[in-house]
């Protein structure tokens, strides 16, 4: 199972997983968002971080051309899109730059699970409606999903085992690593060991 902690913000988040060795890490480029980094912070931490991780660059709405030059520049090697994009969209985007697209959807019925499964995104990741909320969904309605999926929303230590019970191919963590708004290395070296243990 990977693991994705996203919203990194400072270098001491950057030294933390280095250490811990997630499959991914977010950050949020998108301005409107609480843990928002601007791209040239990005770079500068993504300069540091072990090359084995992946960086993984979140928006929602962004302009594509915009989301293109943070890939092809090296500053995100995956972008990861939490807005209304469409297919055709996500299509130029891969186009643009030959770089895997994740793509998230909101669940809040069977509908959103078909569009989800539909989605020619290289990844997708299961959220709570709206995203970045820290509130878990019904998990009960992932049942029907037939595709791999990154499970986020309102995970943290207390609730991963149930969420491994649904054998996702990821699980994706933020505020569950958090303490007063920033990364906690503790809380993310017992979730990833949690993760780990099998």
């Amino acid at each position: 199972m990977i693991v994705k902690f996203c919203g990194m913000r400072r270098m001491e988040d950057i030294k933390a997983v280095n250490r811990l060795k997630p499959d991914m890490v977010g950050f949020i480029l998108d301005d409107t968002r609480r843990r928002y980094v601007p791209p040239e912070d990005v770079l500068m931490m993504k300069e540091k971080l072990d090359p084995g991780i992946r960086a993984v660059g979140v928006f929602v709405n962004e302009e594509i051309n915009k989301v293109a030059d943070l890939l092809n520049r090296g500053i995100i090697d995956i972008a990861q899109l939490h807005g209304d994009e469409s297919e055709a969209y996500i299509k130029e985007l891969k186009e643009l730059t030959g770089s895997k697209v994740i793509k998230a959807f909101g669940i809040r019925s069977e509908e959103d699970i078909v569009k989800a499964e539909g989605s020619s995104a290289d990844m997708i990741i299961v959220d709570a409606p709206g995203g970045g909320t820290g509130e878990p969904f019904n998990w009960k309605l992932l049942r029907r999903l037939k595709r791999p999926y990154i499970l986020a929303g309102g995970l943290s230590e207390d609730n991963l085992e149930s969420a491994k019970s649904l054998n996702p191919y990821g699980v994706d963590v933020s505020s569950g690593i958090e303490t007063d708004g920033y990364k906690d290395e503790e809380k993310m070296e017992r979730f990833i060991s949690l993760v780990r243990k099998g």
